[in-house]
């Protein structure tokens, strides 16, 4: 059967980074027997996503379209802006490269949320901790974000927090917890939200994220 993609939201893997503490690029970096890169592009399309690569280098087109950093070596918020900019849905979805057990019903339920209250920007909280990723951004911030990075200010929290203050709103920041327990976001191979949000950043979180994607899932 088809997929029907979300008509007014689009994906995006951001994938720019420079990988230093992982000593390698980590959309290349195999778990379970397949490259990052395509965890986070199955995650965008269990989640009824389109699904584009931003931030990237050419070597990853084979696996989706990649949309260029606006700002070469700027950091993930070049790689957003990119992202907004090439794009015409209202809404775009970005999850990181290195969150590979984030599950497709959390990317759904933010989405819905940010249709709801029409926040330009909504993420989730861990432990009372905002989470700057995944992200559900409205086109409409696009100049705020484009601002802040011109200006030199590469952050993308701090600049998502700029783009809502100049729109006279707060970000939405959503509880994961709560979303669990409600069962609106679930991992479908039953593991908890803090492991949603394990980042791989050094070999050794590679090494144990493979050992959990043994016991748990494969």
């Amino acid at each position: 059967m088809a997929i029907t993609f979300h008509h007014d939201a689009a994906g995006f893997v951001l994938a720019g980074g420079r990988s230093s503490r992982m000593g390698r690029d980590k959309a290349l970096l195999m778990l379970g027997g397949r490259p990052l890169i395509a965890h986070a592009l199955s995650t965008l399309r269990a989640a009824d996503l389109s699904a584009s690569i931003a931030g990237a280098h050419g070597g990853l087109t084979e696996f989706a379209p990649v949309v260029a950093d606006v700002a070469s070596s700027r950091g993930p918020l070049a790689g957003v802006c990119g992202a907004l900019a090439s794009s015409s849905a209202r809404f775009a979805v970005f999850v990181p490269i290195d969150l590979p057990f984030l599950p497709p019903s959390l990317l759904v339920y933010l989405l819905h949320h940010a249709r709801i209250t029409g926040r330009a920007v909504t993420v989730p909280s861990l432990a009372g901790f905002a989470q700057t990723f995944p992200a559900v951004i409205d086109r409409c911030a696009l100049p705020v974000l484009q601002s802040e990075l011109h200006s030199g200010r590469n952050g993308c929290f701090a600049a998502f927090q700029a783009a809502s203050a100049r729109l006279g709103q707060s970000s939405s920041i959503v509880p994961v917890e709560f979303l669990a327990q409600a069962g609106h976001a679930f991992h479908p191979h039953g593991l908890p939200p803090i492991v949603w949000f394990s980042n791989l950043n050094t070999p050794a979180d590679a090494e144990q994220a493979e050992t959990l994607w043994m016991r748990r899932i494969a």
